[in-house]
Protein backbone atom coordinates (compact mmCIF):
# COMPACT_ATOMS: atom_id res chain seq x y z
CA UNK A 1 0.00 0.00 0.00
CA UNK A 2 1.22 3.36 -0.86
CA UNK A 3 0.84 6.01 1.79
CA UNK A 4 0.33 9.74 1.18
CA UNK A 5 1.57 12.93 3.01
CA UNK A 6 -1.21 13.32 5.47
CA UNK A 7 -1.56 9.83 6.30
CA UNK A 8 2.64 10.13 7.35
CA UNK A 9 1.45 13.23 9.47
CA UNK A 10 -1.21 11.50 11.08
CA UNK A 11 0.92 8.54 11.75
CA UNK A 12 3.69 10.65 12.98
CA UNK A 13 1.90 12.63 15.31
CA UNK A 14 0.55 9.29 17.39
CA UNK A 15 1.84 9.10 20.84
CA UNK A 16 4.19 6.53 21.44
CA UNK A 17 2.09 5.53 24.72
CA UNK A 18 -0.66 4.88 22.37
CA UNK A 19 0.97 2.83 20.27
CA UNK A 20 2.77 1.05 23.00
CA UNK A 21 -0.10 0.20 24.74
CA UNK A 22 -1.49 -1.11 21.25
CA UNK A 23 1.47 -3.34 21.17
CA UNK A 24 1.53 -4.82 24.83
CA UNK A 25 -2.56 -5.67 24.55
CA UNK A 26 -1.21 -7.74 20.93
CA UNK A 27 1.35 -9.60 22.84
CA UNK A 28 -0.57 -10.05 25.38
CA UNK A 29 -3.19 -11.99 23.42
CA UNK A 30 -0.48 -13.76 21.51
CA UNK A 31 0.92 -15.44 25.24
CA UNK A 32 4.21 -12.60 25.43
CA UNK A 33 5.61 -10.55 27.90
CA UNK A 34 5.76 -7.13 28.34
CA UNK A 35 9.58 -8.03 29.37
CA UNK A 36 9.35 -9.38 25.81
CA UNK A 37 8.02 -6.37 24.43
CA UNK A 38 10.47 -4.58 25.98
CA UNK A 39 13.91 -6.50 24.52
CA UNK A 40 12.04 -6.09 21.06
CA UNK A 41 11.89 -2.50 21.41
CA UNK A 42 15.42 -2.07 22.71
CA UNK A 43 16.82 -4.10 20.08
CA UNK A 44 15.21 -1.83 17.13
CA UNK A 45 15.82 1.96 19.16
CA UNK A 46 18.32 1.08 21.80
CA UNK A 47 15.66 2.32 23.85
CA UNK A 48 15.74 0.63 27.51
CA UNK A 49 12.60 0.63 29.97
CA UNK A 50 13.49 3.71 31.41
CA UNK A 51 13.56 5.63 28.48
CA UNK A 52 10.41 4.02 27.48
CA UNK A 53 8.84 5.45 30.83
CA UNK A 54 10.11 8.80 30.11
CA UNK A 55 8.65 8.70 25.95
CA UNK A 56 5.09 7.55 27.64
CA UNK A 57 5.30 9.70 30.89
CA UNK A 58 5.99 13.23 28.40
CA UNK A 59 3.26 12.23 25.58
CA UNK A 60 5.68 11.88 23.01
CA UNK A 61 4.72 11.62 19.60
CA UNK A 62 6.29 8.98 16.83
CA UNK A 63 7.97 11.53 14.97
CA UNK A 64 10.12 12.40 18.43
CA UNK A 65 10.72 8.78 19.07
CA UNK A 66 11.96 7.71 16.01
CA UNK A 67 13.95 10.77 15.76
CA UNK A 68 16.05 9.94 18.88
CA UNK A 69 15.96 6.51 18.14
CA UNK A 70 19.35 4.54 16.84
CA UNK A 71 17.84 2.09 14.57
CA UNK A 72 19.54 -1.04 14.61
CA UNK A 73 21.10 -1.62 11.12
CA UNK A 74 19.80 -5.08 10.92
CA UNK A 75 16.33 -3.36 11.45
CA UNK A 76 15.35 -3.05 7.58
CA UNK A 77 15.55 -7.00 7.35
CA UNK A 78 12.12 -7.06 9.75
CA UNK A 79 9.18 -8.95 6.63
CA UNK A 80 5.52 -8.45 7.86
CA UNK A 81 2.44 -6.42 7.88
CA UNK A 82 1.79 -4.36 10.18
CA UNK A 83 -2.44 -2.60 9.32
CA UNK A 84 -2.07 -3.60 6.12
CA UNK A 85 1.20 -2.28 5.55
CA UNK A 86 4.08 -4.22 4.38
CA UNK A 87 6.90 -3.30 6.70
CA UNK A 88 9.54 -3.70 4.25
CA UNK A 89 8.16 -1.41 1.82
CA UNK A 90 7.37 1.72 4.75
CA UNK A 91 9.61 4.60 2.84
CA UNK A 92 8.81 6.80 5.66
CA UNK A 93 11.53 6.68 8.82
CA UNK A 94 9.16 8.00 11.01
CA UNK A 95 6.48 6.01 10.37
Amino acid sequence: MKTTPEHDEKIANLTFATIYQHYLKKIERKGRTREELHKVIEWLTGFDEKALREFVDAKANLKTFFQKAKLNPNARLIKGVICGYRIEEIKNPLT
